[in-house]
């Protein structure tokens, strides 16, 4: 039995849910987000709560319950607060310049790396060594954050690259140590 997919979803002042069938459209304060659920699950909406039920007793549709309860709850808090992710940018001479929606970031190469903000992606550069990643849907946040920290992943000697806020980046000693 899943304990997660059981907790019914509440749904917050402002914003407004449209279930037809499996396909579930949330719309809010920050935007609108539309997702297609398995049919092995029953999506129904009480009040201000919404709730996953299972069809069957199989394995996989008590997977599906928990998974499908948690993309709902981040539909609403997206489309109600919005998601980000902040990194940072560690290494001499590594810096970030916001050109437009899109970010010119200088990370030791002989050539500036130029990434292109998606829709529904938008960025903020307080200075020159911190990104943040703003947006409602939180895997397309993520998934951006990850492209851009894969431009320069940190490497484990000196720490140089673009690494998440808070991140601890694991390091060894090198050849002296020995």
């Amino acid at each position: 039995m899943s304990r997660i997919g059981k907790k019914p979803v509440t749904v917050p002042a402002g914003v407004t849910v449209t279930i037809e069938g499996t396909t579930v459209t949330v719309k809010g304060g920050k935007g609108e987000l539309t997702r297609t659920f398995s049919d092995l699950l029953t999506i129904a909406q009480e009040g201000e709560e919404i709730l996953v039920t299972r069809n069957d007793d199989t394995t996989e549709s008590n997977a599906q319950q928990g998974l499908t309860r948690t993309l709902i709850n981040n539909m609403v808090v997206g489309v109600s607060e919005g998601y980000e992710k902040k990194l940072e940018l560690t290494g001499v001479g590594y810096r970030v310049a916001l050109k437009g929606k899109d970010l010119d970031l200088s990370l030791g190469y002989s050539h500036p790396v130029v990434y292109v903000a998606p829709e529904g992606i938008s960025f903020d550069v307080p200075d020159n060594t911190h990104i943040t990643v703003k947006g409602i849907s939180k895997e397309q946040v993520g998934q951006v954050a990850a492209e851009i920290r894969s431009k320069r992943a940190p490497e484990p000697y000196k720490g140089k690259g673009i690494h998440y806020e808070g991140e601890h980046i694991r390091r060894k000693l090198g050849k002296a140590a020995k």
